[in-house]
């Protein structure tokens, strides 16, 4: 779970090199097969970490750790 803003950015850029190799990936790989096997593992793990970044953005922030 994300904890505050210095692991959402963590997330965010962990996503984006995910979403980077699916890519290479996609522009390598020329059976469909093999190419959903290859990116499934990815594809789930970015939904996941995607699912923990809308959970920290709609909580309520704790106004001792907010800043001003």
């Amino acid at each position: 779970m994300i904890a505050n803003e210095t692991e959402l950015a963590v997330t965010l850029k962990r996503i984006e090199r995910l979403q980077l190799q699916i890519a290479e990936i996609r522009r390598t790989e020329r059976n469909p097969q093999n190419y959903r096997a290859s990116v499934s593992g990815f594809v789930s793990e970015i939904d996941r970490l995607q699912l923990e970044v809308r959970e920290y953005l709609i909580s309520c922030p704790d106004p001792a750790t907010s800043v001003a």
